[in-house]
């Protein structure tokens, strides 16, 4: 059995203003660096043998913070970059709701059927986060490694390993420098896709 520490990277300015940010790259701001110092404190002692955080400020920082603190390696993980919010990004939320309600509700509603303007539909993040998480558990069949992901990829890590719905993304945006722990059965999951 392997544990996977789904980690949400602290907060940014953009976190705070309720802006998209998508593949725009924001390093965390005051309260994220809080945010990241408790998680570190909430993690030591769960047995965490290695960080990845993709190659982003915000990931990036709080994968630092968090390996340094409990003296483990920090490894970059590639293609997990967030999903591209197009146009969206740098917009607030309630713009997005205002401008285009029909397409905010299909997105609370059915994210997997809509594709933000010159974005990315979230099938090919999906893909991403499929191809790194199985790359990832031939690497790791048990123990335990923290993953530090933003949002809506965090939820489409849970929706893979765990079947989860994917849910409401915007409510999903919440919670910055929380974490939850994953169990994952990897031999199931390997024996799947193939």
């Amino acid at each position: 059995m392997l544990q996977i520490i789904l980690i949400r990277p602290g907060s940014t300015d953009y976190d705070q203003q309720h802006r998209i940010q998508g593949t725009l790259d924001i390093p965390l701001n005051e309260q994220g660096s809080d945010e990241v110092a408790q998680t570190v404190e909430q993690l030591a002692g769960r047995g965490i043998e290695t960080v990845y955080a993709p190659p982003t400020q915000p990931a990036e920082q709080t994968g630092q913070a968090i390996a340094k603190g409990l003296g483990v390696k920090l490894r970059k993980l590639e293609r997990m970059q967030n999903l591209d919010h197009g146009l969206w990004q740098g917009m607030r939320v309630e713009d997005v709701r205002q401008k285009q309600p029909k397409v905010y509700r299909q997105w609370q509603e059915q994210p997997e059927n809509v594709c933000p303007p010159e974005g990315e539909m979230l099938s090919q993040a999906g893909e991403r986060v499929r191809a790194a998480i199985m790359k990832l558990l031939k690497r790791h069949r048990e123990g335990v490694i923290g993953l530090v992901l933003s949002e809506p990829l965090a939820s489409l890590v849970r929706h893979f390993v765990q079947h989860v719905e994917l849910g409401d993304l915007w409510k999903a945006t919440n919670g910055h420098g929380s974490w939850e722990i994953l169990e994952v059965e990897p031999e199931k999951l390997l024996a799947h896709s193939s």
